[in-house]
């Protein structure tokens, strides 16, 4: 089964950063920062530092599981984090390079639910996760510096 991590990634603004998407001929999208657990990975914690490396140059503190999505062929488990430093321009993911992959794009959107209505979130169910946890107001203290 392949897995994967991701990362809701609140900045000391209380902002959220996401990747938004868009490649030809499909219509834009937004997904977390994260991807696949590889092998030599010591841990699904160490697979999301690394990505979040890979991805915008970032370091976080990892909260704690936030959601875990599962199919016969994947699973997708969903992690708080508090991002402490970023540079998208200094990634380093090996998709950056890959011929058709699209363009990836940084932002930071209110962590709010009119920040996430200004944007189509993949998967879905994330965002219906993200909804409920901000209508019921439990992601301040937890990643309060």
């Amino acid at each position: 089964m392949i897995e994967r991590v991701r990362a809701v990634l609140v900045t000391a603004d209380d902002t959220m950063l996401v990747i938004r998407r868009t490649k030809p001929g499909i219509p834009e999208y937004w997904v977390l920062p994260g991807g696949g657990v590889e092998a030599s990975d010591e841990s699904r914690e160490a697979a999301l530092h690394r990505e979040i490396h890979e991805e915008i140059a970032g370091k976080a503190d990892i909260v704690r599981l936030l959601h875990t999505m599962e199919s016969d062929e994947e699973r997708q488990l969903f992690y708080l984090a508090r991002i402490a430093t970023w540079s998208f321009e200094d990634r380093t993911g090996p998709e950056f390079s890959a011929e058709g992959r699209g363009e990836y794009a940084l932002e930071e959107i209110a962590l709010t639910a009119e920040g996430l209505d200004g944007i189509d979130l993949k998967p879905e169910e994330i965002e219906h996760v993200l909804r409920d946890a901000i209508d019921a107001g439990t992601f301040g203290a937890e990643v309060a510096v």
